[in-house]
């Protein structure tokens, strides 16, 4: 057999192989992770595991001591996040959901979710008429590089997560560590859960998280974050860096001024020595005599407990956040948008850093 003939054999024989092997159905395939998976971290649910891997903010063994509302409320997956280390080049989510809307909110941050690798913002995806999601994003680096990847859940619904695959050879390894070991716990209302960020990874808390690098719990519940003793006990049972009161909005503000002192004393008795941060309202227009009114309340109360000795109850004013000046970062004169968000973790963040005794940027 002459050279030219023996390379042709040698040519063809490659490609009947090859093509056996297409045809046995040998292919690559990806990596299927049904949910909940224990390869699968899951941040901001305390009680994830206790909860049967439901996507539910506070636990279900309490369900009866809070309001039907608040309970219901606790299904939103504000501050849920998905987390994972993988050298994967593709990450695919699947999902349902729903596709309810609201005139000041987006579609994306009531019913879907956002992509960051490695902290930073890659893509976005929501359920479509039906409610399915099923969304493929891109890693942007390759193989043989781990990245750190964060799915951020619906701010202000529920979602079912079937199943995550990646990319065929792909590996998945726990996430990077945070900072400090423990979250920040954040109670509140409307403002609290997220409304009205544009998208799920840009509450303030979210915003603070990746700035500071540290995990956070929101237990914020729209127009219900009042105060009750019956939520102040499910808060105290987490183990936090710190806890971060932010109910103002919703209270009037005798209620405000009467749960405020029982609240932080149930957070004291099992956390003697975590700090407790209270904030005080940001600008709203309209409303400035009764905010201005808690914020009186704030300051007072934040000035009495460590007059009395409660030197780690700290006091953060409102109007650092967003004031008369920035009220642009408002959607609706109340809630804020993604830039008073912004805003708002502006605000926040050099008390946090102090502290928690974390670095200065």
């Amino acid at each position: 057999m002459s050279p030219l003939c023996s390379k042709q054999f040698r040519l063809v024989s490659v490609l009947l192989s090859a093509s056996a092997i297409l045809s046995a159905g040998e292919k690559p395939t990806r990596l299927d992770i049904p949910f909940p998976n224990p390869r699968l971290t899951m941040a901001g649910l305390p009680w994830f595991a206790e909860n049967g891997g439901r996507l539910a903010r506070l636990p279900a063994r309490l369900k009866d001591t809070f309001r039907p509302v608040v309970w219901s409320l606790a299904q939103h997956t504000s501050g849920v996040r998905i987390r994972f280390r993988t050298n994967a080049t593709s990450v695919r989510v699947q999902a349902k959901g729903s596709t309810g809307q609201a005139p000041h909110m987006t579609s994306v941050m009531r019913n879907g979710l956002d992509f960051y690798v490695d902290g930073r913002y890659k893509g976005s995806a929501w359920p479509g008429a039906k409610g399915v999601l099923s969304r493929s994003f891109s890693t942007y680096g390759p193989a043989s590089k781990f990245r750190d990847i964060t799915i951020h859940l619906p701010l202000y619904n529920s979602i079912k997560i079937e199943r995550i695959s990646l990319s065929p050879g792909a590996e998945v390894r726990p996430p990077s560590a945070f900072s400090l070991d423990k979250p920040i716990v954040y109670y509140g209302s409307s403002i609290t859960q997220g409304g009205c960020a544009s998208n799920p990874g840009l509450s303030y808390q979210a915003i603070l998280g990746r700035r500071l690098n540290l995990d956070f719990v929101n237990l914020g519940f729209s127009g219900n974050g009042v105060g009750e003793a019956e939520v102040a006990d499910a808060v105290a049972e987490i183990e936090a860096a710190a806890f971060v009161l932010d109910y103002w909005a919703n209270p009037n503000p005798e209620t405000y001024k009467r749960t405020l002192p029982p609240f932080v004393r149930i957070l004291r008795a099992k956390h003697p020595n975590v700090p407790i941060v209270i904030t005080s309202p940001f600008f709203n227009p309209g409303r400035e005599r009764i905010q201005a009114d808690k914020r009186k309340t704030t300051r007072e109360f934040v000035a009495a407990q460590r007059a009395a000795g409660d030197t780690n109850v700290h006091y953060v004013e409102g109007l650092e956040m967003i004031s008369e000046d920035t009220a642009w970062g408002l959607v609706d004169a109340r809630h804020a948008n993604s830039l008073g968000f912004y805003l708002c973790a502006n605000g926040l963040e050099p008390h946090l850093r102090r502290i928690l005794n974390l670095p200065k940027q």
